[in-house]
C-alpha cells in the first residue's frame, strides 16, 4: 500500500552552537563549542558522552546502564539546577527512558511522550546532550519534545492526555501502509490519565487487536501534585497488586505438576480469579477495556522493564505496560518535596534543592492571597483548579476551605461545565487555569457558561507571552476566544492593586462569565491613576470601580494638543507611560488610559477616543480578535483611526519574555517610534488610511526591520500578503520562529 512512511524530517534549525552539556560531572570534558547542532556530543570519558544514538545503549550491560542512570542523574540536576527546568518527573524516567531505547527501534517505531515535560532523558539518549546548555532558552534546546531537533521527535506535545490520539493514528497509518513491523509506542503518566481526552482513545485502541500499539503508563501517582479523583483511587490499588501478581505466578507454575488434583484445582483457581480479584483488589481496569495489562512493573528496574516491554512488542496488538515509578528518583531534595517533588523548580542551589533567587512579589501570589480574603467573607465562593493547585494559587485557599476547593485533574472541559454546574446551584466557582489551558474549554465557556449567563469567574495564570516554555505555552489566544462570547466580561489588571481590584469585581457578577487573565512571574510597581472614569450618557464621570470604569493613566500637559489615546491593556500600563514621555518630548499629545475592564469595549473609552486624533491599542495577546480589533470595530465609522500593537498570529518561540517583546517591538522605545512614524505618515499622505496593524519595529538587533504601517510583507515563501494587523516579522536571523 505505497512506499514506507519515514519518519518526520529533521529541520535544519539554523540554531547556534552550545557547550558540551556534561562538562562539570564526574569524569566528564567539556566538548568544543563550534560543534554543528546534529545532536552529536563530543568524545569524553563520561558516559553520557558516548551515547550519540540509542544503538550506543545497546551494547551496554546491566552494570553499565545503571552506572549511566545515575550519571543522568546527576547531569540533569545541574543541568536544570542553573536556569530552572522540569526536574522531577524527568529524574522518574531514566530507567523506563533507557530501557524503552533499547527494546524499540525508534524513530522507525515512535516514541510519543505524553505532556512532552519529561522528555530531557529521552533527548540525551538521541544524542542532544551536547545541548543542554542552553535548555529552555532562545535559539536552544526546547523544555519539549521539538521537530525541528531531532527525527526522534514525532510531535510537539506539551499540552496533555494527548499521546494516545497520537498514537492510535500511527497506528492505524501503519496498519494501512501495510508497514507491520513498526510498533507505536505511548508514554503516559504525570496525572495525564485524568484527561477525558486520554480515555477516549483508549477507546479507540482497544478496538483494534491487532495493531501494535504499547501504552506505557509511568504511573508515579502525581501530576504537579499528588493525583486526586477516582481514577487515582483505582490506580493506587494497583500499585498494591504486585505481591498479588507474584502469589498468581507461583500457584500457576506449580500447581499443575501436583499429581492426580493439581491440574483441575488450578482450574478452579484460574476460574475463581476474578472474584479474588473484585474481594482484594480493583479488577483491572484496563483489562476491562480490552487491552492487555502486563504489570505493575518497577520502573527504576531495568531488567524488568525490557523483559515487559519486550513482551508487549511481541504480543502485536494493543498493550498497557503499568510501571511503578518515583517522582524525583535518587535526588534527595526532590524526593522530600511533598508538595511537587521539584516538578518544574526556577534555578537552584543543586547541593539544598533551595532556589538562589530571593523570593519576589508575583501575580499568583496577590491572586491567591485576595482569593482567601474573599473566600472568608462569602461562603458561596468556591475554587477549582485542573491538577495544578501550587502553579495557580490555590494551595492557600484549599488549606484554608479545603471542602470548597475541587482538584478535577487535567480535565478543563469538566472544570468548565462543573462549574456551571455550582453556579447553577448558588455557588460562585473561580475556575484558576493556564491560560494556554482555556483553548481546551472553550465550547464549554462558551455553551455551558455563557449561554446559561452563569456567575463563573476563570481566572487565567500565565496569560500572555510566558517565555522559556515555548509555542505551546505563551497564553496568546484567550482574549481573541473570550472576544466571541456573548456576555463575558475580560479584566486585565495592570498591577497588584488592580489585580485585587478586578477579581472582587468580577465575583460579584453573577448573570454571566468573567475573565481576570495576569501574566506569568513579578507583578511590576503599581501604577496609580490619575482617575478612573465611566460613561454617563454622552458624559465622562469619575468613579471609584466598577465594570466600564476606566483609568487615566497620564495625560498631556497644559496647552499640549491630544494626538493620541493609547490604550494599554493589561501589564503594559508602566511601558505605555514611558512611551507616552518620549512622545511628548517631540511635541505629541498622549493620554494613556488602562481599560482594565478591556472587553467588552467600555463606552468611557469611545468618549474619550472622540477627543483624540488616532488610537493605538497594545496588548499582550493575539492581533485577530483581540482589544485592538474589538477598539476599531467600536469606532468605525467615527473617523478616529486605530492601530493596533498585539502579538503576531504565529507560534512564538522559547525565549524570556523581555526578549520576546523587544523582538516584536512592543517596547516604550519601539512603540514611541511606531506612532512618531504614523503620525507622520498620515500627515504627509493626508488621505491615505491608517493601517490597523502593528509592527515589529526592529530593534537594534535586528536587521532590516519593516515599520508600522507597511502595506505589505513577504511570506515565508517570498509571495506578497496584506497586513492585517498582526506584529510584522522583519529579517530574522536564521533559526528563529
Amino acid at each position: 500500500m505505497g512506499e514506507p512512511v519515514p519518519p518526520p524530517p529533521r529541520r535544519s534549525s539554523g540554531r547556534g552552537a552550545s557547550a558540551q552539556g556534561s562538562a562539570g560531572l564526574p569524569g566528564s570534558t567539556a566538548g568544543s563549542t563550534d560543534r554543528p547542532r546534529s545532536g552529536r556530543n563530543q568524545p569524553g570519558t563520561s558516559k553520557i558522552s558516548r551515547i550519540v544514538s540509542p544503538a550506543d545503549l545497546r551494547a551496554l550491560d546491566l552494570e553499565a546502564l545503571a552506572l549511566l542512570a545515575e550519571e543522568i542523574r546527576t547531569f540533569l540536576v545541574q543541568q536544570t539546577s542553573r536556569r530552572g527546568g522540569h526536574l522531577g518527573p524527568n529524574l522518574g524516567v531514566v530507567e523506563m527512558t533507557l530501557a524503552l531505547h533499547r527494546v524499540f527501534d525508534s524513530p522507525a517505531d515512535p516514541i510519543i511522550f505524553d505532556t512532552g515535560h519529561q522528555s530531557y532523558v529521552h533527548k540525551i539518549v538521541t544524542g542532544r546532550s551536547g545541548d543542554f546548555d542552553r535548555l529552555r532558552t532562545r535559539g536552544g534546546l526546547s523544555g519539549y519534545p521539538s521537530r525541528e531537533e531531532s527525527v526522534h521527535d514525532w510531535v510537539e506535545n506539551s499540552h496533555a492526555s494527548t499521546s494516545l490520539s497520537y498514537a492510535d493514528g500511527l497506528a492505524k497509518a501503519f496498519a494501512l501502509r501495510g508497514e507491520h513491523n513498526r510498533t507505536v509506542v505511548a508514554v503516559i503518566g504525570d496525572g495525564a490519565l485524568t484527561g477525558g481526552m486520554a480515555w477516549e482513545a483508549l477507546n479507540n485502541i482497544a478496538a483494534a487487536k491487532d495493531r501494535p500499539l504499547v501504552v506505557v503508563l509511568n504511573d508515579n501517582g502525581r501530576s504537579y501534585a499528588p493525583t486526586t479523583g477516582g481514577m487515582a483511587q483505582r490506580m493506587a490499588a494497583l500499585r498494591l497488586r504486585p505481591g498479588y501478581e507474584r502469589f498468581l505466578d507461583q500457584v500457576k507454575n506449580r500447581l499443575p505438576m501436583a499429581p492426580v488434583i493439581g491440574r483441575p484445582l488450578y482450574s478452579a483457581l484460574h476460574a475463581f480469579k476474578s472474584a479474588v480479584k473484585d474481594w482484594f483488589i480493583p479488577q483491572s481496569l484496563f483489562q476491562d477495556l480490552g487491552l492487555k495489562y502486563l504489570g505493575p512493573i518497577d520502573g527504576h528496574d531495568i531488567e524488568a522493564l525490557e523483559e515487559a516491554l519486550r513482551s508487549a512488542k511481541g504480543y502485536r496488538g494493543p498493550v498497557l505496560v503499568h510501571c511503578l515509578t518515583r517522582k524525583g528518583q535518587g535526588y534527595p531534595p526532590a524526593e522530600n518535596d511533598d508538595a511537587e517533588q521539584m516538578h518544574s523548580p526556577p534555578a537552584f542551589d543543586p547541593d539544598t534543592g533551595l532556589p538562589v533567587a530571593a523570593p519576589t512579589r508575583t501575580w499568583t501570589g496577590v491572586f491567591s492571597r485576595k482569593l482567601v480574603e474573599i473566600g472568608t467573607e462569602r461562603e458561596d465562593m468556591v475554587a477549582i483548579t485542573a491538577a495544578m493547585s501550587g502553579p495557580t494559587g490555590l494551595d492557600a485557599f484549599a488549606e484554608q476551605f479545603p471542602d470548597r476547593t475541587y482538584d478535577v485533574g487535567i480535565a478543563e472541559q469538566h472544570a468548565l461545565t462543573s462549574a456551571a454546574g455550582l453556579a447553577m446551584g448558588g455557588m460562585h466557582p473561580v475556575v484558576a487555569l493556564y491560560a494556554t489551558f482555556l483553548n481546551r474549554a472553550f465550547d464549554q465557556l462558551l455553551m455551558d457558561c455563557a449561554l446559561h449567563r452563569l456567575g463563573v469567574t476563570v481566572v487565567l495564570d500565565r496569560a500572555g507571552v510566558t517565555g522559556e516554555d515555548g509555542p505551546s505555552h505563551h497564553g496568546m489566544w484567550d482574549m481573541s476566544l473570550a472576544g466571541l462570547v456573548p456576555g463575558l466580561a475580560l479584566a486585565a489588571p495592570r498591577d497588584a492593586v488592580t489585580l485585587a481590584e478586578e477579581l472582587a469585581e468580577a465575583v460579584v457578577v453573577d448573570d454571566g462569565p468573567t475573565v481576570v487573565r495576569y501574566p506569568k512571574g513579578a507583578v511590576p510597581q503599581d501604577v496609580p491613576a490619575l482617575r478612573r472614569l465611566i460613561a454617563d450618557g454622552g458624559d465622562l464621570v469619575v468613579v471609584s470601580g466598577g465594570i466600564g470604569a476606566v483609568d487615566v493613566l497620564t495625560e498631556p500637559g497644559p496647552g499640549q494638543e491630544h494626538d493620541v489615546l493609547l490604550v494599554a491593556v493589561g501589564a503594559f500600563g508602566s511601558m505605555a507611560i514611558d512611551a507616552a514621555a518620549r512622545l511628548a518630548d517631540q511635541g505629541i499629545g498622549v493620554t494613556v488610559v488602562d481599560p482594565r475592564w478591556a472587553l467588552p469595549v467600555a463606552g468611557a473609552l469611545t468618549l474619550l477616543a472622540a477627543r483624540h486624533a488616532m488610537v493605538v491599542t497594545i496588548e499582550d495577546g493575539g492581533r485577530s480578535g483581540g482589544v485592538g480589533s474589538a477598539v476599531a470595530d467600536t469606532l468605525a465609522g467615527t473617523g478616529v483611526p486605530v492601530m493596533v500593537l498585539a502579538l503576531p498570529q504565529e507560534f512564538l518561540e522559547s525565549a524570556s519574555r523581555s526578549d520576546l517583546l523587544t523582538d516584536l517591538g512592543l517596547t516604550a522605545k519601539d512603540v514611541a517610534r511606531g506612532i512618531t512614524e504614523k503620525i507622520a505618515e498620515r500627515s504627509g499622505r493626508g488621505s491615505e488610511e491608517l493601517n490597523h496593524g502593528g509592527s515589529r519595529h526592529g530593534s537594534s538587533n535586528h536587521k532590516s526591520p519593516r515599520r508600522n504601517g507597511d502595506l505589505n510583507g513577504q511570506d515565508r515563501n517570498g509571495s506578497a500578503r496584506p497586513v492585517d494587523g498582526a506584529a510584522m516579522k522583519d529579517e530574522r536571523t536564521a533559526g528563529e520562529v
